[in-house]
């Protein structure tokens, strides 16, 4: 079985995990009880996370805040390199929710979004499209195929003074929270490990290696000033030393089944990050709600862009056998 193969297995059952977790989806039609203000629209049908969300943000009822997945669309020029959209479009019809043909008719039934398309390309011209017609957004992962990219839709975020976020659900861990949250004291370093397949089009860690990136910032947080990265075939040792003196690892490995976990040094003790489970699906569904309702994104757009810089100085590296790039 190849890389992709093992991808679409492993998403699956990461979507299954959460799925499961959120239970039975009750019995509805997509324009059932739904307020205007609550409604939530879906772009891009080719990720099992657009099925997942869906399921788990209409099961949470009062803790949802009243938000539904009302409305979806899949693009034509997405690059479904998962081949998932014909099963994910039907999942979320036997849902309820409805599907239509263009973003101007998902964008006027609906008050936020899930951007979900899968491939980082796509996603400036269509968060500029939502930011235009002042909706709030979530990004999935990754926010972009490069730096540029990412600053671009920061820019036309600003632009049109709407706000977005973009995060893995790594990044909501129970682990990485307890740890971020104080647990060990001031974190000193992290070593974390995760899957790093590559795609040409994007930053090499930006396609699957960022769930353990975000993983490490999570706990170690902004900051990081020079990267190194050994690379080969099989796998990378990527290093980031922080401007105060700490560091932090990030091994990818290329070849599946690998899991997403790591550990935190700090000035109480040792502690465990990860390993991927549902639990975080369902406190990364809950942020994305929380943020819908108030506007204010978990993860600052700043320390995204920072993430972006670090892998981009991870590309630097690589091509320089190693040498230590400055961000």
């Amino acid at each position: 079985m190849d890389n992709s193969q093992n991808r679409r297995s492993f998403i699956k059952a990461a979507a299954a995990l959460g799925i499961g977790l959120a239970g039975a989806t009750p019995a509805w039609t997509y324009s059932e009880g739904v307020p205007t203000g609550k409604r939530i629209g879906i772009i891009g049908l080719d990720t099992s996370h657009s099925e997942a969300f869906a399921r788990m943000i209409n099961a949470l009822g009062a803790d949802g805040l009243g938000y539904r997945v009302t409305v979806a669309y899949h693009p034509p020029t997405n690059k479904d390199v998962l081949k998932l959209s014909p099963s994910i479009s039907e999942a979320l019809t036997r849902l309820g929710v409805k599907l239509v043909n263009s973003m101007d008719a998902l964008l006027s039934e609906c008050d936020a979004v899930l951007l979900e398309t899968i491939h980082g390309q796509s996603h400036l011209a269509q968060a500029r499209a939502v930011f235009e017609a002042k909706k709030r957004v979530f990004i999935d992962k990754p926010l972009s195929v490069s730096l540029e990219g990412a600053k671009a839709i920061l820019a036309a975020s600003e632009k049109n003074a709407v706000p977005f976020f973009s995060s893995s659900s790594l990044r909501f861990d129970p682990n990485v929270l307890k740890v971020a949250g104080g647990s060990i004291g001031r974190v000193i370093g992290a070593d974390v490990f995760t899957p790093a397949e590559l795609e040409k089009e994007h930053l090499d860690m930006a396609w699957y290696a960022i769930h353990g990136l975000e993983m490490l910032y999570a706990v170690m947080g902004p900051g990081c000033e020079k990267v190194s990265r050994l690379y080969t075939d099989e796998a990378d040792v990527t290093t980031g030393v922080w401007k105060d003196g700490r560091i932090g690892t990030v091994r990818g490995i290329r070849k599946w089944p690998v899991g997403i976990a790591g550990t935190a040094f700090g000035e109480k003790g040792t502690a465990p990050l990860g390993p991927f489970s549902d639990a975080a699906y369902n406190q990364l569904v809950r942020q994305i709600v929380r943020f819908f309702d108030t506007g204010t994104p978990p993860v600052a757009p700043a320390d995204t862009l920072e993430m972006f810089a670090f892998m981009e100085a991870a590309d630097k590296s690589r091509r320089k056998n190693g040498a230590m790039v400055k961000i």
